[in-house]
């Protein structure tokens, strides 16, 4: 369903920046005085959370009808989809029904970019208008997420000046209270107008019916709230047991995503306007994402579902911070799209994803839920088959004499046009320092 996805990555020379391993690295520091900070027995809470996404994996059907029940009570109108095409069929009608033309202010929602969603409303007349900072800025270029909860951790300030110039927004300078705020005057006038809001779901409760939203803008607050129509996309596995269960998850989240004691924004919607209150939307609707989620579940990567979506697993890897999002290919990137990618869509199409791994197993010591994302890559691995093909004998055949191996090392240049498209979404290796035969006559 990511094919126009794939097309405008393809677009996307791989831009390894000192912003992606900078940002990285602060946000693995802050998440470790976030937790040092929040829990006093970390490991204890992270066994307790595991537990929990353990019993609704097991218990996921009956959780989901009580859900269900509960929303409905809510006044909650509740949608099943069972895969992409059917999902954005059901939104699109309800956008349709707002308004022929409809203007879409959205959240941030990593399962509405997994569907393709924006694209398609696109398609049939409807304006989005993406209010996240990131998600605005991605739009005005016309690129895609390069994480999953920063999608611009690929760009610096100076980039998004320049976008917003060539977009007509003339910010004064290149500051990001100066940047936020331009972004915010123009969007402000969008949520006036819009007819229906979209976002994802966090956590949805299932005894309650809750719908849970975290953030730290406030633009889920005016999407949720500033249209007579809301819309929530959520994948089934989001779904807690009950109220009590959010004061361990949201901390953990905010920890683990932000390195936050709690987000600056915690929303819970509970349904439509009622008639005493002044504000809130008329209708709103939650729609159940499976996209392959019950496959998942019913298969050896079960455990992927666990997934709280905070990025941890993103910031640390050091394969993620060399390359980016952009060269997953897909919706989900770093270790948690090099398993979710196969599980949703299948191992021909992302199998390949599982290799781009040291197993250097940082990415399970520092989720929240435990998730082994090294068993889960090797069971990949393993269904996949052998290590993609590479032309060893032709390697070997260099390596055995010194004087094939200087000639190799001479004709390396020439090499690079015939590694493409290998080099489209990398770069290529550049020699530094000193060489070592040279070094090594020159010694002492």
């Amino acid at each position: 369903m990511r094919s126009d996805f794939d097309k405008r990555a393809e677009r996307l020379p791989l831009k390894v920046v000192d912003s992606v391993r900078t940002a990285s690295a602060n946000k693995v520091q802050g998440r470790f005085q976030a937790i040092a900070s929040v829990f006093a027995e970390y490991d204890s809470a992270r066994r307790q959370a595991a537990a929990t996404k353990e019993y609704v994996l097991d218990n996921l059907a009956d959780l989901l009808v009580e859900l269900e029940a509960s929303c409905l009570k809510n006044g909650v109108q509740v949608h099943w989809a069972e895969d992409a095409e059917q999902a954005n069929r059901l939104i699109l009608g309800i956008v349709s029904r707002a308004a022929p033309s409809a203007l879409v202010v959205k959240g941030k929602s990593m399962a509405t970019e997994e569907i393709g969603l924006n694209e398609r409303l696109i398609q049939e007349g409807h304006q989005v208008v993406e209010t996240d900072l990131g998600e605005f800025v991605v739009q005005l270029d016309d690129d895609v997420p390069s994480h999953i909860v920063t999608p611009i951790i690929h760009k610096d300030r100076t980039d998004v000046k320049r976008t917003f110039e060539s977009h007509g927004l003339s910010p004064r300078s290149d500051e990001p209270e100066e940047l936020a705020a331009v972004a915010r005057a123009r969007l402000r006038e969008e949520f006036r107008r819009a007819d229906v809001g979209i976002s994802g779901v966090n956590f949805a409760v299932a005894s309650s019916g809750r719908l849970v939203i975290v953030e730290n803008e406030g633009n889920n607050r005016l999407s949720t709230t500033a249209p007579r129509v809301h819309i929530a996309v959520m994948g089934l596995e989001k779904v807690l047991p009950c109220d009590t269960d959010l004061a361990l998850f949201l901390r953990l989240l905010a920890a683990s995503s932000t390195g936050q004691r709690l987000t600056v924004y915690t929303h819970l919607v509970c349904g439509p306007r009622r008639p005493d209150e002044p504000d809130g939307p008329e209708e709103v609707h939650l729609v159940l994402l499976d996209n392959g989620r019950s496959k998942i579940l019913n298969g050896a990567l079960r455990e992927i579902l666990k997934c709280l979506r905070c990025g941890a697993c993103l910031n640390v890897c050091p394969v993620y911070r060399q390359a980016s999002g952009h060269t997953y290919r897909h919706t989900y990137s770093g270790p948690l799209g090099a398993v979710l990618a196969p599980g949703l869509d299948g191992v021909h199409s992302h199998g390949a994803l599982a290799f781009a791994s040291t197993l250097c197993g940082a990415c399970q010591e520092v989720c929240p839920v435990d998730i082994p994302i090294p068993e889960l890559l090797l069971k990949i691995r393993a269904e996949v088959g052998a290590t993609p093909a590479a032309p060893w004998p032709v390697w070997a055949w260099f390596a055995q004499r010194s004087a094939r191996w200087r000639m190799a090392l001479k004709a390396l240049p020439m090499v690079e046009p015939l590694a493409r498209p290998w080099t489209e979404h990398r770069e290529w290796p550049e020699p530094s320092g000193v060489d070592f035969r040279r070094w090594w006559d020159q010694r002492p």
